[in-house]
């Protein structure tokens, strides 16, 4: 069963809404997810879509620049992002069951979420 949600950043400037399957988010010990305490949630782009504020983020990439970390340029809240891991679906920062992902070890690690979506 697919359940909607609606989210955003601290100031409301940016705003989305996401259809999710399975309620589990995975945490990544990456130097990045670990630093904004990230928990993924990871949907294809059909199940997702920016309401408003698209104008209002900024985006950060970095190492091999696949991911697309967006961001709100007021507050800097990171709502969502495109993921390296699945770079054509949708990575939302959510709060449902937690699981572990290696980043550190991310080569060998990868095949573990590689075939998971919402």
């Amino acid at each position: 069963m697919t359940t909607r949600y609606e989210g955003g950043c601290h100031c409301g400037a940016v705003r989305f809404r996401v259809d999710v399957e399975d309620h589990r988010a995975v945490t990544c010990n990456c130097s990045v997810c670990a630093k904004k305490g990230y928990l993924h949630v990871i949907v294809p782009p059909e199940r997702f879509a920016i309401l408003r504020g698209e104008d209002a983020l900024t985006v950060y990439t970095f190492n091999t620049h696949v991911a697309k970390h967006m961001f709100c340029r007021t507050c800097g809240v990171h709502p969502f992002y495109r993921p390296r891991s699945h770079p054509d679906d949708w990575d939302v920062n959510a709060r449902f069951r937690v699981e572990t992902f290696d980043g550190q070890n991310w080569e060998a690690s990868v095949d573990a979420i590689r075939d998971r979506r919402s």
